[in-house]
């Protein structure tokens, strides 16, 4: 953190601009979101614990929850555009001083999301190998090649990240529809409504159903983070994070129906506890040509990646726009002469995954945490890196998102700019008590979510993880407010549309 200059440095300049429409950005929403991986892994791993029957109907109802939410958050939009997205709104909400603890949080819950991703993709790659080739490789390696790959792209034009996961997340799509076809078409039980009726979801159990259901709609909310790289800004926001919300939480109750027609309502949740995410695949293997079943386990590495590369992208734009506004350390805030990517953000970005992955590896084979989990020991990096992470992650953005809910509040509270009260006051309200009571079943259920049977160091140190940055980056805030004014009147508020493009016209100095 540095609060030495006073103006936006000079090789920062603007990203790309006007390079991404409506189309690109809510593909690369629902790329972070995962769709083979959330029914394979999380709609699987949700009827395991909770044997609760409702899981496609819970997803309806967190999808017009997080609808609620998009009314305020899109009605922002038109008015903020700032790749630091959850760190502006915040600060130009609440007080700049929030922001950046906001943005601390944001930081490590993406951070969070993505390399806890990594440990899964190791994982699953390794298995597939050996399981296919008969290759034994370590889960690590992989993950090294992956983190190279990932960063090759991050340091390019965001369109090209775009066209990548426009056509991974294509396939994705296409593996679920042909899983759900034949699920309907085997329907050992028939074709059964139980998962669709309300009943079956508020029963004991459904604080961990919404719990694990609202991991899955993580990076719905990302697409103010593209709105500076976005051909209509003030509208292109809006309508992605709408249509993703739509798309996700649709495609997501209509193919966990499926599982249940497909396997059987009296049968999912035993099922499910016996092969985990591997149920989507045996399945396919004994209703389908074998090839079938292996692609679509190929593809379910594809949506992994997908993933990777979507949180990679936000978390490099947040470095960028905290960097650029001299928050943390100004050389942040630079972007490539070419590709207008930003790239020390990228790189930063990239290290981080690196240094994480190396620590859980030495943790692992040297220290022997490994063996803690004995005789599953070979499930290490899914049962700690993929799963304490990615929960981490989850309930640090859903936290975000309630105080974001209440910062469009305090945004319009002076000046609603026209607009009704539904999207200034009554929206934002209602979605905030709704993520709320979601952020505490969290809470309460988070040693279900780390499947952990009872309360460990583990417990605390991971909300830790979230809540420490955040006060300090509170404090932070307070301290440049009495050190530096010229740049904390700049806080959340970016590089003027005038600035950036006079620096567009000028050309940049970067890679």
């Amino acid at each position: 953190m540095t609060s030495t200059t006073t103006s936006p440095p000079k090789q920062s300049g603007g990203l790309g601009r006007r390079r991404l429409g409506v189309p690109s950005v809510t593909l690369m929403i629902i790329a972070a979101s995962a769709p083979l991986t959330v029914v394979a892994g999380g709609v699987t791993t949700t009827f395991a614990v909770t044997g609760v029957i409702g899981v496609p109907i819970g997803f309806i109802v967190l999808a017009a929850a997080l609808a609620v939410f998009a009314v305020g958050y899109a009605a922002m939009s038109r008015y903020v555009t700032n790749a630091g997205a959850f760190y502006a709104y915040i600060a130009q909400g609440l007080g700049r001083p929030f922001g950046v603890g906001a943005s601390l949080v944001a930081l490590v819950a993406y951070n969070a999301m993505q390399v806890g991703i990594y440990g899964l993709f190791g994982f699953q790659m390794s298995m597939f190998l050996e399981a296919k080739l008969g290759i034994a490789t370590p889960w690590w390696l992989w993950i090294l090649v992956c983190i190279g790959v990932v960063a090759v792209l991050g340091v390019n034009r965001v369109d090209l990240s775009a066209k990548v996961l426009g056509i991974l997340v294509a396939l994705e799509f296409v593996a679920v529809i042909v899983f759900d076809i034949v699920s309907f078409s085997v329907a050992p039980e028939g074709v059964s409504t139980a998962g669709l009726q309300l009943s079956n979801l508020f029963v004991p159990g459904v604080g961990a159903v919404l719990s694990f259901g609202i991991a899955a709609f993580m990076g719905f909310e990302s697409a103010a983070i593209y709105g500076e790289e976005s051909k209509d800004p003030k509208r292109t926001v809006a309508r992605a994070t709408y249509a993703a919300v739509a798309i996700i939480g649709v495609f997501y109750a209509f193919s966990a129906w499926a599982f249940t027609v497909g396997i059987g309502p009296s049968q999912i949740a035993e099922a499910s506890a016996t092969y985990g995410p591997d149920l989507m695949f045996v399945f396919m293997s004994e209703h389908a040509p074998v090839i079938i079943s292996d692609l679509m386990q190929v593809l379910f590495l594809t949506s992994l990646f997908a993933a990777l590369q979507s949180f990679h992208n936000a978390v490099a734009r947040y470095l960028y726009s905290l960097g650029r506004e001299g928050v943390l350390h100004r050389r942040l805030g630079s972007v490539r002469a070419v590709s207008r990517a930003p790239w020390a953000g990228s790189v930063a970005q990239t290290i981080i995954a690196l240094v994480v992955t190396l620590g859980f590896v030495f943790a692992g084979e040297v220290m022997g945490l490994k063996n803690d989990f004995a005789p599953t020991e070979f499930l290490y990096p899914v049962l700690t890196m993929f799963t304490w992470l990615t929960n981490t992650g989850a309930m640090g953005l859903v936290l975000l998102m309630c105080i974001i809910a209440i910062s469009v509040i305090g945004f319009f509270r002076r000046d609603r700019r026209g607009l009704g009260l539904w999207s200034t006051l009554i929206a934002p309200l209602i979605s905030a008590v709704v993520l709320f009571t979601v952020f505490v079943l969290i809470v309460a259920n988070f040693n279900v979510l780390l499947g952990q049977a009872e309360t460990t160091p583990v417990t605390f140190v991971l909300p830790a993880l979230l809540i420490v940055p955040g006060i300090a980056g509170v404090i932070w805030g307070f301290a440049i407010r009495r050190r530096n004014p010229e740049l904390y009147a700049r806080i959340g508020h970016g590089v003027e549309e005038a600035e950036v493009d006079l620096i567009d016209g000028e050309g940049h100095r970067g890679l």
